[in-house]
């Protein structure tokens, strides 16, 4: 396995320990921006926001600037462009759905992780190699191909992202799971702390 900085690992150990990286991709600066505010009431204080969003770099800069004590990361960041708008907003990591060479490439000079995401085993144990992969879409395989992967790499870092309702969280941390990312089931209207409290028992 590489050899990943103190603040990378940092950063990890927040994600471990909070358990749900909530995945905001809604239309608008605006919009998520008043997701961020309920997701921080609901205790959820690390929040991939994608690259998908108009005005993404604003909303992790503004994030930055407003709640300097929250982990704020780019998700779907899959060019060397988007990793060079992220790092200059403040992004304190950056999530692809893939393999990302160019990506990885180009932020080396940072201490920033970089999260790659993968679906073969071959992709996702490979992205384990550099700190923490991002099994996706996780859907598709379900918990038993998390299960399949790590028996044959038990130390491998893996976060499930895609398709995941929040109330299958507990069984796919139970599977082994570092952390969880959950999109628009977990952002859904509603009392989120609570949606939250039922299924991971705060």
């Amino acid at each position: 396995m590489a050899a990943t900085s103190a603040v990378a690992e940092n950063i990890y150990e927040r994600i471990r320990r909070v358990r749900l990286v909530p995945v905001i991709r809604v239309k608008d600066s605006e919009n998520a921006l008043g997701l961020v505010d309920r997701l921080l009431a609901a205790d959820l204080d690390v929040i991939e926001v994608t690259t998908t969003i108009d005005g993404w770099d604003v909303v992790i800069r503004t994030i930055r600037e407003r709640d300097p004590e929250v982990c704020v990361g780019a998700g779907t960041v899959t060019t060397p462009a988007f990793a060079e708008r992220a790092l200059q907003a403040g992004a304190q990591f950056c999530i692809s759905p893939c393999l990302v060479p160019d990506v990885r490439s180009a932020m080396a000079g940072s201490e920033v992780p970089l999260m790659e995401g993968g679906l073969t085993p071959t992709e996702v144990l490979g992205a384990a190699q550099h700190g923490v992969a991002k099994l996706f879409p996780a859907h598709v395989g379900g918990v038993p191909y998390l299960r399949s992967l790590l028996a044959v790499a038990p130390q491998a870092r893996i976060m499930p992202t895609g398709g995941i309702p929040l109330a299958n969280a507990a069984e796919w941390l139970a599977a082994g799971a570092f952390a969880v990312g959950i999109g628009s089931d977990l952002t859904a209207p509603g009392d989120i702390a609570g949606r939250v409290a039922e299924v991971l028992g705060r």
